[in-house]
């Protein structure tokens, strides 16, 4: 008796799909789950930063530093973004792929930068940013649903 492999799974429809392997959509699934997860945890993050100037600490001086509100702005902002992106990429959205790419990107700028003041979260943000990229450029083509 023969296995196959199973389709992968198309979050569109929740069900498997003909095209692309099991790792790769896989891998895209994790992804939004992820970025909607280190989103909601980024708004979060903003949201304390915004109502208590005194939530984090900066370690040492540092070339990239702005007062813990402006980061608490910034946190909430690209939060939501990549909270909203990743259930599009859930949603089998052809825009959440290219959109969710950047701002993984741009999440790894971010939490570079806000190194000094996190610097444990900003080593597992920026990890988790070059899994999405991965696993969002390595997959199969998207499907047509816009």
């Amino acid at each position: 008796m023969t296995q196959h492999a199973a389709p992968p799974f198309d979050p569109k429809h929740g069900t498997a799909s003909a095209g692309g392997s099991t790792w790769a959509t896989g891998g895209i699934v994790f992804a939004g789950v992820l970025m909607m997860v280190s989103g909601i945890l980024s708004v979060l993050n903003g949201i304390a930063g915004i109502a208590a100037d005194d939530v984090y600490t900066r370690l040492g001086s540092y070339v990239y530093e702005f007062n813990l509100t402006t980061w608490g702005w910034i946190h909430l902002v690209i939060g939501v973004l990549v909270a909203i992106t990743g259930w599009g990429i859930l949603q089998g959205k052809v825009w959440a792929r290219g959109v969710g790419i950047g701002l993984a990107a741009l999440s790894m700028v971010e939490y570079f930068m806000f190194l000094p003041y996190a610097p444990f979260w900003s080593i597992i943000s920026i990890a988790i940013a070059v899994f999405v990229i991965w696993a969002l450029a390595t997959a199969g083509r998207p499907s047509t649903a816009a």
